[in-house]
């Protein structure tokens, strides 16, 4: 049994750990006294202590108890004035034995089974964890998103605060979190994410500083350096005894040694280290390929085979980088090479299991085979094609014909084709006789656009009103393109941001009407949700929503009517501004009040779509409710 004098909560006693290291106890000093605090060494979940610098020596437990939704934590003061960090260490040795012991019994059961844990891909728990159901059930991962994801945060906060009183959080949490699952699976697969191994060597920089080498090392470089160059450990064993930590480090990376295992050349000018210099003559080709020694390489990527194999020894020579050669006079490119090999022999295959049978199986034959001249495959994908997305906001202005198409209409075909080909019949050699292009096209250089306004004739192709005309056109086209194309920001097949520079609306509206559109979308999604859900005990809940849907129209009303507060706002500045101009010069400017965008009409221009679908939304409840109340009085 681990004992040692510590303090709880400001009360001495001792804390023990069990014979068998299942159980962490404390005791007051008080004679007599039973454990005031008992755990369960299986329940502790993470230990913390105070750095040996510091003056007080303590440690602090974290308690998982069955059932308890949060860990508790408890700190233990070492009181000790002989040999408190000693204590310390023995308690929290024999607490993280225990908790190692724990662990390899419950994985003795998983263990014990090869068989089964054979059949199943390793890639099964883990689908299981990014399963949907799995996904949305997992507060812990929903918060941490949402942290991740400010505007993902405001867009939860808006619609929860804004959810009938009918529908409970974890309702509203289901349904906001089924059509994000995919959200929620790549956060998943992106906390996952762990640094691989790298080439710690040449990350670590010694400075020296008035002549002392200062280092800048973690315990977990330490750890890799070992793993990385097993060397270093055997020389750590056998000489830490006779030096301190912190002069062997500091003997280390001044010495030749690092040099080599870094790939560096050693030169003369390099210090010398009686100690670490024995050790240059050490190879370590033995431990590196114990390492990674692999039972099968196939001749297709076996070099030394390919050496072994070849009969004839003609030709050109290699070139000095295939050639072999000792260690000392290409060292980079062996070290490069051993450490790219390390690192890799600790990533897990992508292309076959590890216990799997020896030999090429059909997938790695064809990732090997050269495809270069073969024939790309037909692309079977469905093409879709989308239509000008700025039509969404016409609504049924659409559906009419235009007024071009209308007149169009009403042309014979035959006819229309038989005065083009009469005006395409090439002239004759005689000038009399020869097309007038102007004339034809009823093009006049004299026209005037004030003569073509008076009266109501036809437009003449080729006068300033039809070249005005199709100027307009052309120009509307484009500037509709640009706001669907410009915005690059938006994800490639939705709808461009909507910007003030095309809508005339300030940032402060534009915040508003995202706002209430994303809360809106929400609402909408819940209600036909529950709507086709066919649960009549749910009918309660869909009236609350068609509420909460008049009220998402309220909402676009108030913006509405701010953005067109503003715009009056804007108005009365320019009409101050000319009165102002008038007093000056007597002379009034024109006025326009169709020249200032914005205002309720682009608000309700943008959110046209939205408020159709609530309206369409409240049209097919109010059907059904009153098929159910006609069904209701015919069973009466």
């Amino acid at each position: 049994m681990s004992t040692a004098s510590a303090s709880y909560k400001k009360q001495d006693g001792t804390l023990a750990v069990s014979e068998d290291k299942k159980t962490v106890a404390w005791t007051a000093a008080a004679a007599g006294s039973s454990p005031a605090l008992t755990a369960s060494v299986a329940d502790i979940t993470n230990l913390q202590q105070t750095p040996a610098t510091s003056a007080k020596v303590s440690t602090k437990l974290f308690v998982q108890r069955p059932g308890a939704a949060a860990p508790e934590t408890h700190v233990f003061t070492f009181t000790s004035t002989a040999n408190a960090r000693a204590e310390q260490a023995a308690i929290t040795d024999a607490l993280r034995q225990g908790i190692e012991a724990h662990k390899a019994e419950n994985a003795a059961p998983a263990a014990s089974t090869p068989a089964a844990a054979a059949s199943t891909p390793a890639a099964g728990p883990s689908h299981a964890l990014y399963d949907d159901s799995a996904l949305i059930a997992n507060a812990e991962l929903q918060r941490s998103l949402l942290s991740a994801a400010p505007a993902l945060r405001q867009r939860f906060e808006e619609s929860l605060r804004e959810k009938p009183d009918s529908i409970t959080i974890s309702q509203f949490s289901q349904q906001f979190w089924a059509t994000r699952a995919h959200l929620l699976r790549a956060h998943a697969v992106e906390k996952a994410q762990a640094h691989g191994s790298y080439n710690v060597l040449s990350e670590i920089k010694p400075k020296n500083v008035d002549g002392t080498t200062r280092l800048n090392l973690s315990k977990e470089q330490i750890q890799l350096i070992f793993d990385q160059h097993p060397l270093v450990l055997r020389v750590y064993n056998e000489l830490v005894p006779q030096l301190s930590n912190t002069e062997f480090w500091g003997r280390f990376f001044v010495s030749r040694l690092f040099k080599r295992l870094k790939g560096e050349k050693i030169t003369e000018l390099d210090s010398t280290d009686p100690k670490l210099d024995k050790y240059l003559s050490f190879d370590e080709e033995e431990e590196r390929t114990r390492q990674i020694a692999l039972g099968h390489v196939p001749h297709f990527i076996d070099l030394e085979g390919n050496e072994q194999n070849h009969s004839q020894k003609l030709g050109n020579q290699p070139d000095w980088t295939m050639r072999p050669n000792p260690h000392d006079k290409v060292p980079i490119l062996r070290v490069l090479n051993s450490m790219s090999e390390k690192m890799m022999k600790d990533v897990a295959p992508s292309d076959a299991e590890a216990h799997a049978p020896v030999g090429m199986d059909e997938g790695t034959w064809n990732e090997l085979r050269l495809r270069d001249l073969q024939r790309e495959a037909d692309d079977n994908r469905v093409t879709l094609h989308v239509k000008d997305q700025i039509r969404s906001y016409a609504g049924q202005k659409d559906k009419r014909i235009s007024a071009e198409a209308e007149m169009f209409s009403k042309y014979k075909p035959k006819k229309v084709l038989a005065t083009v080909q009469q005006d395409l019949q090439p002239p004759s050699r005689s000038s009399k006789d020869s097309a007038n292009l102007e004339k034809m096209i009823g093009y006049h250089e004299d026209s005037d656009s004030d003569d073509d306004d008076q009266g109501e004739r036809q437009t003449r192709v080729g006068s300033r009103a039809a070249r005005a005309k199709a100027t307009a056109q052309v120009l509307e086209g484009i500037r509709e393109r640009r706001t669907q194309t410009d915005d690059f920001s938006a994800p490639a097949g939705t709808f461009a941001a909507v910007l003030p520079e095309t809508t005339g609306l300030s940032e402060h509206v534009i915040d508003s009407l995202t706002m209430t559109h994303n809360t809106t979308v929400e609402f909408l999604h819940y209600f036909w949700n529950v709507f086709l859900s066919g649960d009549e005990s749910r009918a309660g809940e869909v009236s609350k929503l068609v509420e909460t849907l008049d009220k998402s129209l309220d909402r676009i009303r108030a913006v509405a009517d701010e953005a067109e507060a503003e715009r009056q706002q804007r108005m009365d500045k320019v009409r101050k501004h000319n009165e102002e101009i008038f007093r000056r010069t007597n002379r009034r400017r024109r006025f326009d009040p169709n020249s200032f965008p914005g205002g309720a009409e682009a608000v309700k221009r943008i959110m046209g779509p939205t408020v159709r679908a609530i309206g369409s939304a409240k049209d097919q409840y109010q059907k059904a409710l009153e098929a159910q109340l006609a069904a209701g009085q015919q069973n009466v």
